[in-house]
């Protein structure tokens, strides 16, 4: 979890992420930031995401972001 806070404050430094649940919601993270995520999660956490877990829910909060990851990683 922390190499994803990292990769999340990289992106956007001013915004408390383990506090935050409407990334998405709030367009803290646009189109950009969610593909540039989905890169840093396919190369640090050699996970892929499939285009059917582009969803504002899996992206709205780290916590969430995170539960993708080991979602994936278990598959």
């Amino acid at each position: 979890m922390e190499e994803l806070l990292e990769i999340l404050q990289d992106l956007h430094p001013e915004v408390d992420f383990d506090e935050c649940d409407t990334l998405v919601d709030d367009k803290i993270l646009d189109s950009f930031d969610i593909i540039s995520l989905i890169t840093e999660i396919n190369s640090t956490f050699d996970v892929a995401v499939p285009a059917e877990e582009i969803i504002p829910e899996n992206f709205n909060s780290a916590e969430a972001l995170w539960d993708m990851i080991e979602r994936l990683r278990d598959e």
